[in-house]
């Protein structure tokens, strides 16, 4: 099964609205990131942008190491004070999310942090909710969410986990 990325992301802007002038798109690594990217230059490329490698905070490391393809963070501006509308693709657990803010905290203090995904999958492990949403479901523990990029436009794939 598949859903529409693009018709989410739309959705989601819409919810967004008009972000303050001073706000930072920050974006987790690596569905969170093409997501991040898609909504700055909807809200016009003027927004600060910064991106999330959250492998090392993850409390998970221990088991599933450093992904093969290890991304870096990248945070070219002061992130005290500053609101940030942290981006990824999907909500789960809440774990990345977890580790994502220990990750930007190693930056500095925000003024503000808002949460933004384009699917609250549920299934909710730590007490995170999400401020800005394109859709919610319900998927079964076997079901997996996986946001694939493909010549230039974004879709999910419904895949169960092996």
């Amino acid at each position: 099964m598949q859903l529409d990325a693009e018709a989410l992301l739309d959705t989601l802007a819409s919810r967004i609205g008009a972000l303050p002038a001073d706000t930072a798109i920050v974006g987790i690594h690596s569905g969170g990131v093409w997501v991040a990217e898609r909504l700055r230059k909807k809200f016009g490329g003027k927004h600060a942008f910064g991106t999330l490698a959250v492998t090392l905070h993850r409390d998970d490391f221990s088991t599933r190491g450093l992904h093969p393809q290890k991304k870096s963070t990248d945070m070219p501006f002061s992130i005290d004070g500053r609101n940030i509308l942290l981006v990824d693709d999907v909500l789960h657990t809440g774990r990345t999310v977890r580790a994502a803010l220990n990750e930007l905290f190693d930056f500095g203090r925000p003024g503000r942090v808002q949460l933004a995904c384009l699917v609250d999958r549920g299934g909710r492990e730590l007490p995170f909710a999400v401020d800005f949403v394109g859709a919610s479901l319900s998927l079964t523990a076997k079901d997996e969410l996986v946001l694939q990029q493909e010549a230039g436009r974004l879709r999910f794939d419904i895949q169960e986990r092996k």
